[in-house]
């Protein structure tokens, strides 16, 4: 610790390094009625989440009041958590995994329009430096700390080596905090000290996942650490330096400075060596390919870990995989160590602008993990979020619904083998699976449920809703819909292959090259539809009677309609 860094810790500190009474604080605060920022009221819920994003979003300030509300109703939350936080994946629950945010409030509000906002039955880990460098930190640590206290059996957020108030000071967020508050800034920077000290270390996903900041060192103890007292470390940066009681009793007589050694001292009061070696290796740590374990010079603090470190460390606690941040990635993610060692960084511009992509993970029960990747662009960013969607929705949307309902007859089986008490609902997770389970885009179905379902107010979904709107036009009433959506789903390759079997390009085909056509398509694709259908379908359509089908029409006579399309021409407009 720098000399300059202890005349500020005085300055800005004070007395602040004891126990913090919530009155003493927020109690002297007063709302006053020009404030036009959003307005918590607590117990909070997923009201006021979208209230404070909508309202950052718009570039206001919430007000002290409410910061210091949220920073000690978090602080008494993380109180009764232990030092590493377990979470589960099952069929119908994932988990995002976001690393680094560094106050890039863009990236978080992408990562939301992406994945979702934060739920019952969408988790997410934020893994560590959610402050510092970037211009937002203040919001990114309310919007986060307000999702966790909204559902804080769904939301994890893990100590990074920049939740820790030395790092504000050189890095950003203590001078963003006193501009932006400068009547209450200094209270809010005392109880965000201790707030930071009561940030779980790390979080183990199904028993076989770890993720912390940094990473591990040959030392690295888990046991240890789930039994450390965690409050007790309030900046890293500063190593316990045993003291005397002697030493002590003689630099108390001295009155210029004994204040400040009681204050420095209970930084680290009955912290021993071994316990800040173990806590700075999990903030500090970087992976590297070459063996063994050595000190980490360029960051000053930490080790570098090499494969045979991870390997190790993975069989002695029955683990598979480590998932760590604290490394900007030109990709936003990478792997190492054999695929044992995943990097994760969702600060995307973090050097400067196109200097690298943001990520984040999706973890599913038995499953790889994905990585979503994204960078904020003027384009992602001159225009309202509103807008934006409005874009979305007029395109992406239209093609996504014509997608959806050439699958109809599938979907509608997988929603009703759900929906044991045929309710015709669903809950979100299990509406999310079955489209993906069909589909197979890969989509962020949670975030899309406003624009294809209708939900009830406990938000269930009516799972017939998401066709209520669009339908194919069946150019013969009676034929099933399982064989128009499949005709319809596959008519470009159809087309293909009847170009090749229209030798002489008269757009005629007579029924038995339309049979040779269906069965050399059925075996290529395994489409499993009785061929009598097919045969029955080819005979209405010959119109004349003569033998022959225009091909070309009869492709064409499967289309979707969209039944709103007249009213909404003038949503749909693009400005």
């Amino acid at each position: 610790m720098h000399e300059k860094d202890h005349e500020l810790v005085n300055q800005l500190f004070g007395y602040s390094l004891q126990e913090k009474d919530k009155m003493d604080y927020v109690g002297l605060i007063e709302v006053p009625d020009s404030y036009q920022g959003p307005r918590l009221k607590f117990p909070l819920t997923h009201v006021h989440l979208q209230m404070l994003i909508d309202a950052f979003r718009d570039g206001k300030i919430l007000h002290a009041y409410y910061v210091l509300e949220v920073l000690f109703e978090s602080k008494k939350a993380l109180q009764k958590m232990p030092n590493f936080s377990r979470e589960y994946t099952h069929p119908f629950r994932e988990i995002a995994v976001c690393g680094d945010l560094h106050g890039k409030l863009e990236d978080l509000l992408l990562i939301f329009y992406k994945n979702g906002l934060p739920s019952s039955d969408n988790a997410y880990i934020f893994n560590g430096d959610f402050v510092d460098r970037g211009n937002n930190s203040i919001e990114i640590l309310m919007i986060l700390l307000v999702s966790f206290l909204v559902y804080p059996n769904d939301v994890h957020l893990n100590r990074g080596n920049h939740e820790d108030f030395l790092m504000n000071m050189r890095y950003g967020f203590t001078k963003e905090v006193l501009h932006k508050y400068k009547v209450h800034g200094k209270k809010i920077l005392q109880v965000l000290e201790e707030f930071y000290a009561w940030l779980p270390i790390g979080t183990i996903i199904d028993s076989e996942i770890l993720v912390v900041h940094g990473g591990i060192s040959e030392c690295t103890n888990i046991h240890f650490l789930c039994g450390l007292r965690r409050n007790k470390i309030k900046s890293v940066l500063m190593p316990p330096v045993p003291m005397c009681e002697d030493h002590v009793t003689e630099l108390e007589k001295n009155e210029d400075v004994s204040y400040k050694v009681k204050t420095e001292q209970s930084f680290f009061e009955q912290v021993d060596k071994c316990e800040w070696e173990q806590v700075i290796d999990i903030l500090w740590s970087d992976p590297r390919s070459r063996r063994g374990c050595y000190p980490n010079t360029r960051r000053g603090g930490g080790c570098y870990f090499g494969p045979d470190i991870t390997r190790n460390f993975l069989y002695k606690y029955q683990l598979k995989m480590i998932i760590r941040s604290h490394e900007c990635k030109p990709e936003g993610y990478e792997i190492c160590h054999d695929g044992k060692v995943v990097t994760i960084f969702s600060a995307s511009n973090y050097y400067e602008e196109g200097s690298n992509q943001g990520a984040y993970i999706k973890l599913r029960f038995d499953t790889p993990p994905q990585f979503y990747q994204y960078q904020v662009t003027p384009a992602t960013c001159s225009r309202p979020l509103s807008q934006r969607v409005h874009t979305f929705e007029s395109s992406a949307i239209r093609i996504l619904k014509e997608r959806i309902i050439s699958r109809k007859t599938d979907l509608i089986n997988s929603f009703q083998l759900q929906d044991g008490d045929k309710s015709g609902k669903l809950c979100k997770s299990q509406w999310a699976f079955s489209m993906e389970n069909i589909l197979e885009l890969h989509l962020p179905w949670r975030s899309l449920t406003s624009y294809l379902v209708t939900t009830d107010e406990n938000g269930n979904i009516d799972y017939m809703s998401c066709f209520c709107d669009i339908y194919i036009e069946k150019p013969v009433k009676e034929v099933q819909s399982a064989l128009i959506e499949t005709l319809y789903r596959y008519r470009s390759d159809l087309q293909i292959i009847f170009n090749v079997i229209d030798s002489d390009n008269s757009g005629l085909i007579s029924l038995e090259e339309f049979h040779s056509v269906w069965k050399l398509f059925s075996s290529r694709y395994h489409v499993n539809i009785d061929d009598d259908q097919v045969d029955e379908l080819a005979e209405k359509m010959d119109l004349n009677k003569d033998g022959s089908i225009d091909f070309n029409e009869f492709l064409n006579a499967f289309y979707v309609v969209h039944k709103f399309d007249k009213l909404s021409k003038s949503d749909t407009t693009l400005t």
